[in-house]
């Protein structure tokens, strides 16, 4: 949506839900991230200049799986009144009457996710609050998973099987670029299948739980885990396995990669999650694998994305140096 046609469409919308007949909006931009669909925008109300977030699906798409915002604003809800730091959803709905699809609204928050990235702020932070950054993360992901996902969110479920979790990036490595840099996907595909974990922890998972999610206040207090597009019911530890890859140095061999490796090491985040979550998860090595295989494999499908100019994202032409590290780390966890 245009941004000229999305402020008129925020006006009646804020005007409606502020109750202020006056409100007047006063800032519509993009998001920053990679998400797309997700705006920023002010509204001047009673004299108050309110901040907010709204998120809407890709137009013309069917709404399911990251298409279906309503399933970010169940997550949500479900880790409402919870310690998890998470943006509080203040509208949504499926009425076309506002924005022509599903829609939800936050409050905007002040700061930024944690970019470890040469040259970027979270590089500058010190060690002792780089560590006090690392054990909040862990505990809200300890968090996350011991939600009563039952209870809270059944509609996210059923479970996503662990098989089907290896098979279902199938289709995106048939069409991702420069398949010579997935070239340990067969070997490392079979090896996955062969060693699933017997009795996986069940739970509410977030998907993509990085440090580029985590929105902290710039002194470094964790103000919201965000972007829940990937979030399902299934073997929690895959949120683990996920965030420990991301803090792997041997991983990363793109152009100003830090590897994770200006947090705590991969062992101390694991601990750091035991201590939250209140007992062992165990060998977490099968999950750190099927994390750097998922994500080489989405690096490829995004970079084929970028290249035949249907999603324009230079960043994965970045990335893909790394796609090879990824396949050899998982190939060796899974030795």
């Amino acid at each position: 949506m245009e941004l000229d046609e999305l402020s008129e469409r925020l006006v009646p919308f804020c005007r409606t839900h502020l109750e202020d007949p006056w409100a007047k909006v006063t800032l519509v931009e993009n998001a920053p991230g990679h998400a797309g669909f997700s705006y920023l925008f002010d509204v001047l109300s009673e004299g108050q200049l309110r901040r907010y977030f709204l998120r809407l699906p890709p137009p013309n798409v069917k709404l399911e799986g990251t298409a279906d915002v309503l399933r970010q604003v169940a997550a949500l809800n479900a880790v409402e009144g919870t310690a998890v730091p998470h943006a509080t959803v203040l509208w949504s709905g499926d009425d076309p009457e506002w924005f022509g699809r599903p829609y939800f609204v936050v409050p905007r928050l002040e700061g930024d996710v944690l970019r470890l990235q040469v040259g970027e702020w979270g590089t500058t932070v010190s060690l002792a609050q780089r560590t006090w950054m690392a054990e909040q993360a862990m505990a809200a992901l300890a968090g996350i998973h011991q939600v009563d996902w039952q209870a809270r969110c059944a509609s996210l479920g059923p479970p996503l099987d662990l098989t089907l979790d290896v098979t279902r990036w199938d289709r995106f490595y048939d069409r991702a670029a420069d398949p010579e840099l997935l070239a340990l996907v067969p070997i490392v595909r079979q090896q996955l299948l062969d060693r699933l974990p017997a009795t996986p922890r069940v739970g509410l998972f977030h998907g993509d739980f990085q440090w580029s999610n985590l929105f902290y206040a710039f002194e470094g207090k964790l103000l919201a885990v965000i972007d829940w597009e990937l979030v399902g019911i299934g073997a929690t530890l895959n949120d683990l396995g996920w965030i420990l890859t991301f803090n792997d140095p041997p991983c990363w061999r793109h152009e100003g990669a830090s590897g994770g490796g200006l947090m705590p090491p991969v062992e101390e985040l694991q601990a750091l999650y035991t201590v939250a979550y209140g007992s062992d998860p165990g060998d977490v090595a099968w999950y750190r694998a099927l994390a750097a295989y998922k994500f080489a494999i989405i690096s490829g499908f995004n970079l084929m994305l970028h290249r035949r100019g249907k999603r324009h994202d230079p960043h994965w032409e970045v990335m893909k140096d790394s796609m090879p590290s990824l396949m050899e780390r998982a190939n060796d966890l899974l030795r």
